[in-house]
């Protein structure tokens, strides 16, 4: 294939999934690593992607992946970062739980593994997850309900966070910038993750690798608010260094 047509291919995988990782682009076009980082960087001159380390994802700042292309990334690496933040929770805890694909990873492995918790949250879906257990008491925030992913946020939800004082606070993000910058789409529910920040005793973000170096356009706050990260691989410079300097603690999966 030549480098034109596997550079039209690369750009319509990051449209279709919101992002593509070089081990899987070497796999696909049978090239070497260095050919696909060279197409990468290429693709991110011309402002057709943007680079993250390992991969590349779309440029767009002001649009998140559709919920459903969300939903089918790294479903590997999402599920054993909630297993492992999971093991972070004490039974009868209190806690929020955030919006996202990855908080809705900790509601899963949260209902198989504890027993007796108290869990505030603004996410349909999370909500859906945890009645099955009879055991835990589940609080949905009320506001205004997003079709695309089952989030609820806005004025009312943010009053309804603001009301508690939790043990814990479960966060996913949309991206982490390399000045160690909390990234996400939606004004509302970046209002919401910091009240969830200032009303929890100890944050906890799960993010896997593909949010790091990614741009959204909103700021939520910095890596340094945030107690304990959980992800499936080590971050690239200078994140390493922002949280080798700051209090909080890095926990790495094991696949």
């Amino acid at each position: 294939m030549k480098a034109e047509q596997r550079h039209n291919e690369i750009v319509r995988l990051v449209e279709l999934n919101g992002e593509v990782n070089t081990d899987e682009l070497v796999e696909l076009f049978n090239v070497s690593p260095q050919t696909i980082r060279r197409d990468l960087n290429e693709l991110a001159e011309e402002n057709k992607l943007r680079r993250t380390h390992g991969g590349a994802t779309n440029s767009s700042s002001s649009e998140n992946s559709s919920y459903n292309n969300r939903k089918v990334m790294h479903p590997k690496q999402k599920e054993q970062i909630g297993a492992t933040l999971a093991r972070h929770i004490p039974n009868g805890s209190t806690l929020f739980i955030d919006i996202g694909t990855t908080p809705e990873a900790v509601a899963r492995a949260l209902t198989v593994s504890h027993c007796d918790l108290r869990v505030v949250t603004n996410n349909i879906n999370v909500a859906t997850i945890l009645m099955e257990r009879s055991d835990f008491k589940v609080i949905l925030a009320g506001g205004e309900v997003r079709n695309i992913d089952g989030g609820v946020t806005g004025e009312a939800t943010l009053d309804f966070v603001s009301q508690f004082r939790l043990d814990f606070g479960v966060l996913g993000i949309s991206g982490i910038d390399f000045d160690g910058s909390l990234l996400d789409f939606d004004y509302h529910e970046v209002r919401v993750k910091k009240a969830i920040i200032e009303n929890s005793r100890q944050t906890i973000l799960g993010v896997d690798h593909s949010k790091f170096g990614r741009n959204a356009m909103v700021k939520l706050g910095n890596l340094k608010e945030i107690n304990l990260v959980i992800t499936d691989q080590a971050p690239p410079e200078p994140l390493a260094s922002i949280l080798e300097e700051s209090d909080t603690i890095i926990e790495i999966v094991n696949l």
